[in-house]
């Protein structure tokens, strides 16, 4: 038995890397095909009568930490200078403002389809309103510059703002002035944190001399990040600063401190750190996903009493998306199809206290909006994927290592 798990476990995760290789050409998101493999899984295994494993309780662990290598990759990815300002800001407000707009609209769905409170409503209604960040940046690959970074920017912080919003609501049952003071102390704490930690880890990325130095780290990351949640301090900005820091080394050399890190081969140890960061989300995710579609019942994709609902919570995404992609004077193709629901959705859907939690809000709605959200995606990306790989003119990138190189000074000898 013991043998025929790691068999199976070995050709799932050879199927998420075939599926990863060839989703640039077949424009198809891994994430639909890992689901489908899980579902796929489970129907097998009632078909030939073998045991049907109750894997639900991994899905929250797998998913937070996958949550955290995720967020962290994107972040390392992302170039930050006066030129992204612009973009920034835009993907700031788009994600702040569609993520109140569709809770507005949902929370008002779910007031009249289930008869219960605003506040019940708001916390049921706030999972749904997240770009899934796992989803978007993996499927984000293929698009050109701008457009991908902004992707990288606004599902990530569209995490982070929703994993905030989130708890402001859940922790507060009636807002007052006092609610924001706490929740502005709170965000006052995790920064002091994070730039604490960043300096802590850094500095031990760059000095510990020992084959095994980026395992540590991840796990004192994932750390943090729990112990932060223990507290409820939104951890996400922890991740997105760290990443920040260390993929933008190279704009803070100007700073005495930063040279202690010996920036050259800083830039060495960053660029080993993202290849095993980008390879654990690799592994993280594709358990997640293959699990989360084992989860599946047939029933539950297919419930009648739910589909009209996700359907009108499908239509107030991209409705709402459009507009704002309009007045940002962003590309409306192809980024309106890039809002998918993934993996923040089912982890603050598992995180509803069930005091606060409405029937109308099951598991059958959160797959229907998932699937449905992740199959406009695919469509949308097959259909512009072509325009958008010829917008843009080729560029000729240098590697962190020759960008390094050329600036350095030449010997004498040179």
């Amino acid at each position: 038995m013991t043998i025929t798990i790691i068999i199976i476990v070995c050709l799932l995760l050879l199927l998420g890397y075939l599926f990863d290789l060839t989703s640039a050409k077949t424009r198809i998101p891994s994430v639909i095909l890992l689901l489908v493999v899980g579902w796929a899984s489970r129907q097998a295994s009632a078909f030939f009568n073998f045991p049907i494993l109750d894997l639900q309780q991994l899905l929250p662990i797998l998913g937070t930490v996958g949550l955290i290598l995720i967020v962290l990759e994107g972040a390392l990815e992302l170039e930050m200078d006066k030129s992204k300002l612009s973009l920034i800001k835009k993907s700031f407000i788009g994600a702040l403002a569609s993520m109140l707009s569709i809770a507005f609209i949902i929370t008002i769905a779910f007031r009249y389809f289930a008869d219960v409170s605003i506040p019940e409503s708001l916390v049921n209604a706030i999972p749904l309103c997240i770009i899934s960040s796992s989803v978007a940046i993996s499927s984000a690959k293929n698009l050109t510059g701008t457009n991908k970074e902004f992707v990288i920017y606004e599902s990530s912080l569209s995490d982070i703002l929703g994993v905030l919003f989130f708890n402001f609501i859940v922790l507060n049952s009636t807002i007052t002035l006092q609610s924001f003071g706490h929740f502005g102390l709170q965000v006052l704490i995790i920064s002091l944190v994070s730039f604490a930690a960043t300096i802590l880890l850094s500095l031990l990325l760059s000095k510990i001399d020992h084959p095994i130095k980026h395992a540590p780290i991840i796990i004192l990351i994932i750390l943090i990040y729990a112990v932060s949640e223990i507290y409820h301090l939104p951890a996400l900005i922890f991740i997105l600063f760290f990443g920040l820091f260390l993929g933008n080394i190279d704009e803070l050399k100007q700073f005495k401190w930063i040279k202690k890190l010996n920036p050259y081969e800083f830039n060495k140890e960053v660029k080993k750190f993202r290849e095993i960061v980008t390879e654990g989300a690799f592994l993280i995710r594709t358990f997640f996903f293959t699990l989360f579609g084992y989860s599946f019942h047939t029933s539950e994709i297919i419930e009648t009493e739910t589909l009209g609902l996700a359907i009108i919570i499908f239509f107030a995404i991209f409705l709402v998306r459009a507009i704002i992609l309009k007045l940002s004077r962003l590309p409306v193709f192809p980024l309106l199809f890039i809002a998918p629901r993934g993996l923040i959705t089912i982890l603050l859907f598992f995180a509803i206290p069930a005091s606060q939690r409405i029937p109308v809000v099951n598991k059958s709605l959160v797959i229907q909006v998932i699937v449905l959200t992740a199959l406009f995606m695919m469509l949308g990306l097959m259909v512009t994927g072509a325009g958008e790989k010829k917008s843009e003119p080729p560029k000729i990138l240098k590697s962190n290592d020759e960008a390094l190189l050329s600036d350095m000074p030449l010997s004498d000898e040179g």
